[in-house]
C-alpha cells in the first residue's frame, strides 16, 4: 500500500510505503521522514501498490481518522479557497497529537475508519448516518446574526436549550469565560492553547464519542466533531483576532458559514459591530438579522478640532467630562491609536487619499513621498495645500499615549494616571495591575479589555481621525468597532466625547444615534463604488527572493500570467519599506481563488516552494481575502 502524506509546509502531499501490516485510511496523522528528520503530516490518499523504493512510514499518531468524509472535503475547499497548501491546512485544524506519541496501527485488512469504535475515531456512526451524502443537498442552514447590548446572554440562553453546541471565540480569554459561563449547564470541552495539549485531545476524543456535547475554542476548533442537531456559533464575529496570521488562511466566519451549508448546521453569529461582510450577508437575505433591544448609552458629545492644530490634546469639552468623571469618584478611559502615516489638513480635517481607491495616502518623511498602499500610486513631494479647502496646514492626523498622558497629568496632578497598550509588548503583568488600579487610562484597543459593560464614567476618544487615516479600505469600519465598544463600556449616566476633525463622519454620527443602520448604509454605498469586498475579493500576492534580478523576473512572470485572465484586476506591484519583498494586490469576483491558482501555476510552473532550486528562483505567497495591509 502507498500512503500520500502532506505536511505543514507549502509542497505537494509526499508518497510512502505503508508498512506491511499497517491499514490506514484519510485523515490520520503519521510521522514520515522528510529532508533527514521525521516529521508530522496528515495522510490524505491511501491506494494500492508496491512500491519498495519509497521511504516507509515511522509511526501512526492518530487510532483512527479525526475527521469524517464530510470534514475532510471542507478541509480540501479551504484550502482552495485560501491558496494554502493541503497540509498546512489539515494540520492548523487538528487537536494536538495526543501524548506519549504513537499508537498501535490497526490490523491488517481492518482500514480505521472515522465510525470505527476507538477513543479517537468515533466520529459516532448516527452522526455519518444521519449526514447528507455528497450528491444529496444539505439543508439550508439557519444563520442568524445577532446584535444589541443583550446578544451575549441571548446567545448563552440558546446554548442551554442546544442538542450539542460548538462556541468559537476570537481569543484564549474568551474561551475561558465562555467554558465558565456554559459550565453552569453542563460539561464543556476547551479546544484552544488556555489548556493544555492533553485536555484538548482529551476534549475532542470526548466529542467524537458523544461523551461530551459542547465545547468551546478558538479558530482550530472550527471542524471539531458534533452531534446531529448540534448549534455552531460564531461570537464577535467582527473581531479581527479570529484571523492571526497563519492558516487555516480564511476568515472563520467564512468556514463556518461553508460548514453550515453543508451539513445543515444552526449557525448564530453575534457581534456588537457586525462586519460590513455579515451585515451584507443578512441584508441579502443569507442571514437573518436579530437586532435585540439596544441597551442604555450615554450621552455622546462631538468636540470639532477643526483649526486647533497639534497645539493642545484636551479639549475643553474632553477637559469638563474629565473634571466631572474624577469628582464624582468614576473612572475614565482616554483611547489613542498609533500615530498614523497619513495627513490631514488642520482647516477643514480633510485625509489626503489616493484618487484611484480612496484610502488614505501614507506619507514617508524621509523621502517626502505620500503613496496608496493599495495601487502603489505616489505623490513627490506632498502637496502644500489642501485639495478641499487650500488650507495650508498638513499635519500628522493624531496624538501618541504618552503626549496624552502628560497632558492629563498637568491638568489632574492628584489622579492615578496610567498608561496601558499591550499592543506594543513590554511587562503586560504590571501594566494591567496600574491601569486597574488608576483613575485615568490612556491607551490603545487592549485597554479595553480592563473594564466590563457599563463601568466607566468616561470614555474618550482624542482622535478616531487616527482610524479614520489609516491606510486601508476596512478604516472606517475599525474605528466604528472601537467607538462602539467602548461606548458599551460606559454608564448610563456617563459620557462619551470624540474629538475629531470629521464630526459628520458616518461613524461619529451613528456612535451618536446609537444606529447601526446610520454607519452601515454608506459604508456599503461606499464599497459597492470603489468595488471592495463584500462586493468584489481582493488577494495581496508577495514576491520574495534571494536576490533582486530573480524577484524582477519573478514578478515579471507573475503579472504576465495575471493579465491572461481579463477579470483579475492587477495593481502596480509596489517594493515594501524593506525593499526585501514585493506586493500586488489583485481584485476579482467570487472566483478569485481558482483565476489566481491558474496564474500561479502559469507563474511558477515548477510549484510554489517544490525544492531548493524553486526557493532560489524566488517564491510567491498568495492571501485571499486578508484583513491586515501591512507596509
Amino acid at each position: 500500500m502507498i500512503a500520500d502524506v502532506a505536511f505543514d509546509a507549502p509542497l505537494a502531499p509526499f508518497s510512502y510505503r505503508v508498512p506491511a501490516g499497517w491499514a490506514l485510511a484519510p485523515g490520520q496523522r503519521v510521522l514520515a521522514p522528510l529532508r533527514g528528520a521525521a516529521r508530522v503530516g496528515v495522510v490524505v490518499a491511501v491506494r494500492p501498490g508496491d512500491a519498495p523504493a519509497l521511504k516507509p512510514l515511522a509511526r501512526v499518531l492518530d487510532e483512527a481518522p479525526l475527521l469524517d468524509a464530510e470534514a475532510q472535503a471542507l478541509v480540501a475547499w479551504i484550502a482552495a479557497e485560501s491558496l494554502t497548501s493541503l497540509g498546512a491546512t489539515w494540520l492548523s485544524l487538528l487537536p494536538p497529537v495526543a501524548p506519549h506519541g504513537a499508537v498501535r496501527a490497526a490490523p491488517p485488512g481492518e482500514a480505521p475508519s472515522a465510525a470505527s469504535p476507538g477513543p479517537a475515531g468515533v466520529l459516532a456512526a448516527a452522526r455519518l448516518a444521519t449526514a447528507p451524502a455528497a450528491s444529496e443537498p444539505a439543508p439550508g442552514p439557519a444563520v442568524e446574526l445577532l446584535v444589541g447590548a443583550a446578544r451575549e446572554a441571548e446567545l448563552a440562553a440558546r446554548l442551554a436549550g442546544a442538542q450539542g453546541a460548538l462556541v468559537v471565540v476570537p481569543d484564549v480569554e474568551a474561551a475561558a469565560r465562555w467554558a465558565e459561563r456554559l459550565a453552569r449547564d453542563a460539561p464543556v470541552g476547551r479546544l484552544d492553547s488556555g489548556v493544555s495539549d492533553a485536555e484538548r485531545a482529551r476534549a475532542w476524543r470526548e466529542l467524537a464519542a458523544g461523551r461530551l456535547r459542547r465545547a468551546v475554542g478558538t479558530r482550530a476548533a472550527l471542524l471539531a466533531p458534533l452531534p446531529p442537531g448540534a448549534t455552531l456559533a460564531l461570537v464577535d464575529e467582527h473581531d479581527t483576532a479570529h484571523r492571526p496570521p497563519g492558516p487555516p488562511r480564511l476568515h472563520p466566519r467564512d468556514i463556518a458559514l461553508e460548514r453550515a451549508r453543508r451539513v445543515g448546521l444552526a449557525l448564530w453569529l453575534t457581534a456588537a459591530t457586525p462586519s460590513v461582510e455579515a451585515w451584507a450577508l443578512a441584508a441579502r437575505g443569507g442571514a437573518r438579522l436579530t437586532a435585540l433591544p439596544p441597551g442604555p448609552w450615554p450621552t455622546v458629545q462631538v468636540a470639532d478640532t477643526r483649526g486647533l492644530g497639534r497645539r493642545e490634546a484636551l479639549t475643553p469639552t474632553l477637559l469638563r467630562a474629565l473634571r466631572d468623571a474624577l469628582a464624582a469618584g468614576r473612572r475614565a478611559l482616554l483611547l489613542v491609536t498609533r500615530l498614523t502615516s497619513a495627513l490631514g489638513c488642520d482647516e477643514c480635517g480633510t485625509i489626503l487619499r489616493c484618487a484611484r481607491c480612496a484610502i488614505a495616502l501614507a506619507y514617508s518623511p524621509a523621502g517626502r513621498t505620500l503613496a496608496c498602499r493599495l495601487c502603489a500610486a505616489t505623490l513627490a513631494p506632498p502637496p502644500d495645500t489642501c485639495p478641499t479647502c487650500r488650507g495650508r496646514r498638513l499635519l500628522p492626523v493624531g496624538w501618541g499615549a504618552e503626549r496624552v498622558a502628560h497632558a492629563v497629568a498637568r491638568r489632574f496632578p492628584r489622579a492615578r494616571i496610567a498608561r496601558y497598550e499591550p499592543e506594543r509588548g513590554g511587562r503586560a503583568a504590571g501594566a494591567r495591575e496600574a491601569a486597574r488600579a488608576a483613575d485615568v487610562v490612556v491607551g490603545a484597543r487592549g485597554a479595553l479589555r480592563l473594564f466590563a459593560p457599563g463601568t466607566l464614567g468616561l470614555a474618550a476618544f482624542l482622535a478616531p481621525d487616527q482610524l479614520l487615516g489609516l491606510p486601508d479600505f476596512r478604516a472606517a469600519e475599525r474605528a466604528f468597532a472601537l467607538m462602539w465598544a467602548a461606548a458599551e463600556r460606559v454608564r448610563s449616566d456617563g459620557t462619551v466625547v470624540v474629538q475629531t476633525q470629521n464630526p459628520t463622519h458616518p461613524a461619529v454620527t451613528a456612535l451618536v444615534k446609537q444606529s447601526l443602520e446610520a454607519f452601515y448604509g454608506p459604508e456599503l454605498r461606499f464599497r459597492a463604488e470603489l468595488g471592495y469586498p463584500p462586493y468584489r475579493r481582493l488577494a495581496r500576492l508577495t514576491v520574495t527572493a534571494p536576490a533582486e534580478p530573480e524577484r524582477a523576473r519573478l514578478v515579471a512572470r507573475l503579472q504576465a500570467a495575471l493579465a491572461e485572465d481579463p477579470a483579475l484586476e492587477v495593481y502596480p506591484p509596489r517594493l515594501d519599506r524593506r525593499g526585501h519583498a514585493v506586493h500586488l494586490v489583485v481584485k476579482g469576483d467570487e472566483a478569485l481563488p481558482r483565476r489566481l491558482a491558474a496564474a500561479l501555476a502559469r507563474a511558477q510552473p515548477e510549484g510554489p516552494g517544490s525544492g531548493g532550486r524553486a526557493r532560489r528562483r524566488g517564491m510567491i505567497d498568495a492571501e485571499v481575502d486578508p484583513v491586515e495591509w501591512p507596509s
